[in-house]
């Protein structure tokens, strides 16, 4: 299967945002902030999540799926509110998909550049260890320093909606306690799950930590490509489309305390995904 220019970009189609679960919501109320007139197709990858232990191979299998997936329904520019898939994955898709493809790490970085230089990154042990976050911000200031914390408990304890047990206040400290030894001024959300344990986090590091959401700089770059590419939606704005590659009720449940509103998910299979695999552009022009 091979995209094309084309319908793909049309300024009423979708923006596809997509995660490994609820971690893309904190994106996608960002978006629905920012950008109020877009219409959102969301996919949440549960069948598969946490994608933080995966390998490269297996997250960027995952992410070609899941845009080949979303182009079959012609959206016009894909967010990926996942900061593994954004390490491990970003170049290759965007040099691969015809349409805008967006990744979370590099404004988060240029944010937290921009409060200290004492910066500390809490995320999956795959970003972690690929140092995309810290590459990101010394390219932003050579002068920084950046410590980061791959956490592995946390996304599953979101997704089990554990945020407050006591348990996960113990596992929030034992992976901050690092980061408070080496004094860090700048605490970044090393993963889109991890906004949803604020309440958390904030009573254990000290009020002269600024905290960093990278999903409000993303959407602000988000909006620059849509106005450069003038692909603002101008007509009636769409109700946001949910879909899993698990259980739609589960996902459904368990994102209504932070939509507000439970949503309508349709569930999405892994064949369908692995059918939606494309071949990549640059093999089939090259």
């Amino acid at each position: 299967m091979t995209f094309t220019l084309g319908k793909a970009l049309y300024s009423a189609g979708k923006i596809g945002v997509f995660d490994s679960g609820v971690g893309g919501l904190t994106v996608l109320r960002e978006i629905s902030r920012q950008l109020p007139q877009e219409a959102i197709l969301y996919f949440g990858d549960t069948a598969r999540l946490p994608y933080g232990n995966r390998s490269q191979a297996e997250i960027l299998r995952y992410v070609r799926e899941i845009i080949g997936w979303m182009m079959q329904l012609e959206v016009k520019m894909v967010i990926m509110a996942c900061n593994t898939s954004s390490a491990l994955a970003l170049e290759a898709v965007q040099s691969e998909f015809p349409i805008p493809i967006l990744g979370i790490i590099l404004p988060g970085a240029r944010a937290a550049v921009r409060c200290g230089r004492r910066i500390g990154v809490i995320s999956t042990v795959a970003t972690a260890a690929s140092n995309a976050y810290r590459q990101a911000v010394l390219e932003a200031d050579q002068k920084a320093q950046v410590w980061q914390v791959g956490c592995p408990e946390f996304v599953p304890l979101i997704e089990s909606d554990r945020v407050f047990d006591p348990y996960t206040r113990q596992v929030a400290q034992r992976y901050l306690a690092p980061l408070l030894r080496s004094q860090i001024d700048t605490l970044v959300y090393g993963c889109t799950h991890y906004p949803h344990l604020a309440p958390v986090l904030k009573q254990l590091l000290p009020a002269a930590v600024t905290l960093i959401d990278p999903a409000q700089h993303l959407v602000t770059a988000a909006a620059q490509e849509l106005d450069v590419l003038g692909l603002n939606n101008t007509g009636l704005v769409q109700p946001t489309e949910f879909y899993v590659s698990g259980s739609p009720l589960q996902f459904a449940q368990l994102s209504q305390q932070w939509l507000g509103y439970e949503p309508v998910v349709q569930q999405v299979s892994l064949a369908q995904l692995e059918a939606a695999s494309p071949v990549p552009l640059r093999s089939v022009e090259g």
